[in-house]
């Protein structure tokens, strides 16, 4: 207890974060690893909470595209039922002697080719009825063509932020003291420049009987470089003025709490701000490591070689 008053009183206390104060109200970890807030919404409906336009983008390439297929065949599905309910003499070039398998299989086809305006004219539809229904589905097969491409063009145009985070945060020794380090690193060809971190520690604790949530700002030897070419390890010194002054091995693991990180970084591709952030749990930082280096120099001496599966390396080391 006395550890958490002197926190009170040196550290860099944040009064509003978006979380609230009160940990009786708040559960689990604040930010996933992913870096998506873990909170969950209700008391509203399931088609108001969620944005689909945001949904579709952000979901994996196999996701989209599974759904864009399964929409394709259900919607043609639909649309077969219908002409086959209204009548499948309406349907010249259908012979009527087949089995009704056949009959439904063939219209499920012309309704594709109605779907996607192809039109290769083998059936062809008669009547009222089912040439108002086959209209009706050329223009939902040109609106949703147009909303499918639109939602691809979205995809491959959005800007991201293509970072990879070390799983774990380590306290090392650092300038004859010790610090809390993290690294990150791009992983793909993109040219980020003038990135900037923010670090907030959150931790669950008792003030006057009651659990609150307090945060408070980590200083970082370097929160922000002109270009993010290769790894760079975050370093928060702990100092007398840190929160995690005193903190010993025990400490990480009998307190809940949790380092928030947030980063942004201009890409010159998109010429736009783009932005990540994730999180490290008091059960993912390791005391007593020291991060494995992650670059070298080629062989004919001409490059710098950076080793992405050596982001989350390291070995133990003794840390006073």
């Amino acid at each position: 207890m006395a550890l958490f008053h002197r926190f009170n009183s040196k550290a860099k206390t944040l009064i509003n974060t978006g979380f609230g104060s009160s940990a009786s109200n708040t559960g689990g970890r604040f930010i996933n690893k992913d870096g998506s807030v873990n909170a969950t919404k209700k008391g509203i409906g399931i088609f108001d909470q969620i944005s689909w336009y945001h949904t579709m983008l952000d979901m994996s390439s196999w996701e989209f595209l599974s759904i864009l297929l399964l929409f394709y065949i259900s919607i043609n599905f639909v649309f077969a039922v219908l002409y086959f309910g209204i009548g499948i003499e309406h349907l010249n070039g259908i012979d009527t002697a087949d089995s009704v398998w056949v009959q439904f299989g063939q219209a499920y086809f012309f309704s594709a080719q109605t779907f996607t305006t192809v039109g290769y004219g083998h059936v062809s539809p008669t009547g009222f009825y089912t040439s108002a229904l086959s209209s009706a589905e050329a223009l939902i097969g040109l609106l949703s063509f147009a909303i499918a491409t639109g939602l691809f063009f979205g995809r491959f145009s959005k800007p991201a932020i293509y970072l990879k985070f070390s799983h774990n945060a380590i306290i090392a020794p650092f300038n004859n003291g010790k610090a809390l380090m993290f690294r990150l690193a791009p992983y793909k060809n993109t040219n980020y420049i003038d990135a900037e971190v923010s670090v907030t520690l959150g931790m669950r604790m008792e003030e006057d009987g009651v659990m609150v949530n307090k945060f408070f700002i980590l200083d970082l030897e370097y929160h922000k470089i002109n270009s993010l070419a290769l790894a760079w390890t975050l370093v928060h010194p702990i100092t007398s003025e840190s929160p995690l002054d005193g903190f010993l091995a025990a400490d990480f693991e009998s307190v809940s709490g949790e380092i928030i990180v947030i980063i942004k970084t201009f890409d010159d591709m998109f010429s736009t701000t783009v932005a990540t952030r994730t999180s490290y749990t008091f059960d993912e930082i390791i005391y007593g490591a020291k991060f494995k280096p992650m670059y070298t120099k080629s062989e004919d001496n001409q490059s710098t070689v950076l080793d992405m599966g050596l982001l989350n390396t390291f070995y133990s080391i003794a840390v006073d």
